[in-house]
């Protein structure tokens, strides 16, 4: 009898530890992320360029005093670098990424790899045409082309020869500008004609020769509108080098040299873009967002107009 009742307890318990290890544990909800876990990839599209290695300073100073890491990607103006760039930050697993286009279009896979990562993606100062974008940070390059194309009609009394030097085929800033700049010349400023429009990349070595060989095909210059500053400082160069006085010069972002040149009365005018608050601004929606806090999918930048 004492045998029997050992065996139906020893069955009985075996029979409670196993219904015990069958039945799954309910699964705890994940906390929230605190900021000192978010790593925020930031891809820049160059360093070499006044304007961004600002915008990057303004990044920096916002995830410092949000405690978040950001680490930075310099693309130096290649597409092909971005891309790799952007999939090591993928592979690194970062909570988000902050992307500067080289190239609207050529991102795009980059992108798209990310949304399949489960990594939101947000763009500043230039945009990208597919994928899925959180929220695009920046000016309204359209209304800084129309308001560089105003200063320059009225400089010039509404009348003359203007050449326009571009951005870097491709990007959302150079399309953008020339919109705003072409848009309202064609319509507001019908006496003014643009004589030249050529890419020069963004860049000041290459605004300085393009410009060289524009002086040198056209006699008659009065004006010049390039998509960045950097261009524009190479088109004075050129300019002094070559005699040609009288040439009305206007700029857009109001980098220091551009601000200076101002002031020197060698550049008319520069739309202001505010690269610092950019940057900043680009963090700190990250933030809002992993925090899981609503944020806008366009959030402008305003833009001021400055001369001497």
């Amino acid at each position: 009898m004492k045998h029997l009742l050992r065996i139906v307890i020893v069955l009985g318990l075996s029979a409670l530890a196993a219904c015990t290890s069958t039945t799954p544990a309910a699964t705890p909800t994940a906390p929230a992320q605190s900021s000192s876990n978010i790593t925020i990839g930031l891809v820049i599209s160059t360093l070499n360029n006044p304007f961004f290695v600002t915008l990057r300073d303004g990044a920096q100073r916002a995830a410092d005093a949000a405690g978040v890491t950001l680490t930075i990607v310099d693309a130096q103006d290649d597409s092909a670098k971005m891309i790799a760039g952007i999939e090591d930050l993928i592979t690194k697993k970062v909570n988000a990424l902050i992307i500067n286009p080289t190239d609207s279009d050529a991102v795009v896979p980059a992108i798209q790899k990310a949304n399949e990562a489960g990594i939101p993606v947000f763009t500043v100062d230039r945009g990208a045409n597919g994928g899925t974008v959180v929220s695009h940070i920046a000016s309204d390059n359209v209304a800084g082309g129309r308001m560089a194309a105003e200063f320059l009609c009225n400089a010039l009394g509404g009348k003359g020869k203007v050449v326009e030097l571009q951005g870097i085929a491709g990007t959302s800033a150079a399309r953008d500008r020339g919109q705003g700049f072409n848009d309202y010349m064609a319509s507001s400023c019908k006496g003014v004609e643009i004589v030249a429009q050529q890419t020069a990349d963004f860049n000041r070595d290459r605004g300085l020769r393009v410009f060289e060989n524009i002086l040198q095909a056209q006699p008659e210059i009065n004006g010049v509108f390039a998509h960045n500053d950097e261009m524009i400082l190479g088109a004075i160069q050129a300019a002094e080098a070559a005699g040609r006085s009288g040439i009305v010069f206007v700029g857009f972002d109001a980098i220091d040299d551009a601000t200076k040149a101002v002031q020197e009365g060698k550049l008319a005018a520069t739309v202001a873009q505010q690269p610092a608050l950019m940057g900043q601004t680009a963090v700190e929606t990250v933030v809002k967002y992993l925090k899981g806090d609503k944020v806008e999918s366009s959030i402008p930048v305003p833009l001021s107009l400055v001369t001497k």
